[in-house]
């Protein structure tokens, strides 16, 4: 399986990253309530219309190593801020955090891509692909028995585990079904998802080398993406 091409480019520098994000975002968690929130509505509208211009960015920048992003724009990528509470012992209205999924046929598609969640406190940059439906988890499964080297050489590569300490994410307790349980990487199996994951504390997100450290993991991540979308190709 082929990868990606290793080349370098330059990205853009931001003196200040995200400020209008983070200030909405740190009142919205002292005040998430309706009321706030629309006598509030221009601090929004101004925080949404940043973190859609450094989505712009990213996309422009990301899709030089992924083409499978060209054509994106940030609302394919964007979750809304306004939360499903139907469900929910919390019934506040919002989300405090902006959250942009980078994906081929954007943020509801089922394939694996690139994401950044800013949220004080709460700051990440990830990649992968998360609950997948159950043909498309089988499909990556299967890919990573018939392809297990060069899967491990991905996943357990230095600057994989030095940036995001490995794979994460929720995993059965006992190997899929369908699956050999004495399959030597069958610990890989187990996801429910897989997903790279690096914590960004506040100051490092907003300081002016965020924009290049985002761009750095998703590079890093990228052979890792075209894996799991490889797979879920066949589906």
């Amino acid at each position: 399986m082929l990868f990606y091409l290793n080349f370098e480019y330059s990205t853009p520098h931001f003196d200040t990253m995200l400020e209008k994000s983070y200030a909405f975002l740190e009142l919205l968690k002292k005040n998430n309530h309706r009321e706030w929130y629309h006598a509030n509505k221009k601090l929004y509208q101004e925080a949404q219309e940043e973190f859609e211009q450094i989505t712009e960015i990213m996309l422009y920048e990301t899709s030089k190593f992924d083409k499978s992003l060209l054509g994106l724009i940030p609302k394919d990528c964007i979750f809304r801020i306004f939360r499903d509470v139907r469900f929910s012992k919390d019934k506040s209205p919002y989300k405090t955090n902006f959250g942009a999924f980078l994906t081929p046929g954007g943020k509801k598609s089922v394939k694996a891509g690139y994401y950044l969640h800013v949220e004080p406190g709460g700051s990440f940059v990830a990649a992968g692909i998360y609950m997948p439906p159950s043909e498309v988890l089988r499909a990556i499964r299967s890919d990573i028995v018939e392809h297990f080297q060069e899967y491990l050489e991905i996943v357990e590569s230095p600057d994989i585990v030095e940036e995001f300490g490995g794979v994460s994410g929720e995993k059965l307790k006992t190997a899929p079904k369908g699956f050999d349980k004495e399959f030597p990487g069958i610990e890989h199996l187990k996801f429910k998802n897989y997903g790279l994951i690096a914590m960004r504390s506040d100051e490092q997100i907003r300081s002016e080398e965020s924009f290049s450290d985002i761009m750095r993991l998703f590079r890093l991540a990228n052979p890792f993406v075209f894996f799991l979308n490889e797979a879920a190709g066949k589906v």
